[in-house]
């Protein structure tokens, strides 16, 4: 991750804060306030109460998630369809790391940047941690995000959400009253981030998705609590177990729709080993903004671009923006009515999330929802493009019932008419680098 931000600052899309900042009161309000204007990562070198600095924002750009990927802007889906088909050979995904290539040293939770992100958090968390465990039976490792509000140095209190791999490889360790083992890496390197996003089958290897995403094995190296392997480029990591049949209370929280989650009862993690690379980077990420949205994103458009191209042909591309809760599709028009095929489709995909979903044709940017809007008001026919299905169970967190029922909007031309709707375009605007006309 520190090449990556490295490279990042040599480029000039970093910023970068050198007054002394407070975790507590000050430092989610600077990335909320730079996130509003700019999707650049954010560097907190002076972190009041830590030695560590902070990174975030880092995944909060579509067009760096596609670069980290290997490949351009309207081909994500694609290009992440490959690579989670195509995982790295068992015997090609890990190398050891030679002692001495990764020097780390050892501390307590409260060295770590004590980060208060919403008005009503319960306190300080870890939003950005990924969690490492394996499989109680088969030993395949899965990688995943939990919320961990932090209590003490020996205790942090998790939410296992319940449609993860990690929930279900706890029930079985706890159904055995076993505690089950878990490293959690705070800024690994960004093919594991990456990878943890990945919405893939039970039995798959998720370190071999990013080992093909790095396009090399990874450097591993033994934790010393726990019989665990992690990534030996990860700035921190906290290594703990999970108790079995112990709940305490965890929460309130900001989460990702944007409301607080409230106190109940959660998930333990004992806190065993705390370690971190010399000069170590935290990453920091708040919750419901870019970086988290775009994570999410990772997961949701890809789960519904491979069930979309899996069954109708002309699909292009699928963004969840600005919310998992809504997707877009961009399709080759086939045939008249494929944009309702692919309403029909792309809800059944995944019912939990797919509140809305609108369909555009190859000439809107499926990522800027202006283009998207515009789409919908100068190519959808309110009267026959917009379908509306009640009471179809959503999100399963719902108490009060918003997330029933589903929203379509067809937003195609009218098959067969593509030279009505031509879209105009600005002379020589294709050949114009702005700042060769207007300096930064």
């Amino acid at each position: 991750m520190r090449d990556y931000i490295n490279l990042l600052k040599e480029r000039g899309e970093l910023r970068v804060v050198s007054r002394v900042v407070d975790p507590g009161s000050e430092l989610a309000a600077v990335i909320w306030h730079s996130q509003q204007e700019s999707d650049a990562p954010i560097l907190f070198e002076r972190v009041q109460g830590s030695s560590l600095s902070v990174i975030s924002n880092v995944y909060g750009s579509h067009r760096r998630l596609c670069e980290l990927v290997g490949t351009v802007p309207g081909d994500f889906c694609r290009r992440w369809q490959e690579l989670v088909d195509h995982p790295v050979a068992e015997a090609d995904i890990y190398r050891r790391a030679a002692a001495g290539d990764f020097p780390y040293e050892r501390g307590k939770l409260r060295d770590l940047p004590q980060i208060q992100y919403c008005e009503k958090d319960a306190g300080p968390y870890l939003t950005a941690g990924v969690f490492l465990a394996r499989e109680p039976d088969t030993g395949v490792p899965n990688l995943s995000f939990s919320r961990s509000m932090m209590v003490s140095d020996r205790e942090l209190r998790i939410r296992l959400a319940p449609p993860h791999d990690l929930t279900k490889y706890q029930a079985k360790a706890e159904s055995r009253n076993q505690a089950l083992d878990v490293a959690i890496l705070l800024g690994p390197p960004p093919a594991v981030f990456l990878a943890a996003c990945a919405s893939v089958p039970y039995e798959a290897d998720e370190m071999a998705i990013a080992a093909a995403i790095r396009g090399a094995p990874m450097p591993m190296r033994p934790c010393e609590k726990i019989d665990l392997q992690v990534p030996a480029e990860t700035e921190v990591v906290i290594e703990g177990r999970i108790i079995p049949n112990e709940r305490r209370p965890e929460g309130p929280f900001g989460e990702f729709l944007g409301y607080y989650v409230k106190q109940g009862p959660n998930h333990v993690f004992e806190i065993l080993n705390v370690t971190w690379r010399q000069d170590a980077v935290f990453h920091a990420l708040v919750c419901g903004y870019p970086e988290d949205l775009r994570a999410l994103e990772i997961a949701f458009a890809s789960r519904v671009y491979r069930k979309l191209t899996g069954s109708l042909p002309g699909i292009l591309d699928v963004s969840c923006n600005p919310s998992p809760m809504h997707t877009i599709v961009r399709i080759a028009q086939q045939f008249e009515g494929h944009a309702k095929q692919v309403l029909l489709a792309a809800f059944a995909s995944h019912l939990q999330y797919n509140k809305i979903c609108i369909v555009v044709d190859e000439d809107v940017n499926i990522h800027d929802f202006n283009d998207v809007w515009w789409a919908v008001i100068t190519r959808c026919r309110v009267d026959r493009d917009v379908t509306i299905i009640p009471d179809v169970p959503g999100f399963h967190r719902d108490p009060g019932g918003m997330f029933k029922g589903r929203l379509g909007i067809d937003a195609t031309r009218p098959f067969g008419e593509n030279s009505e709707y031509e879209r105009k375009r600005v002379q020589g605007a294709d050949r114009i680098n702005i700042r060769d006309w207007v300096p930064r």
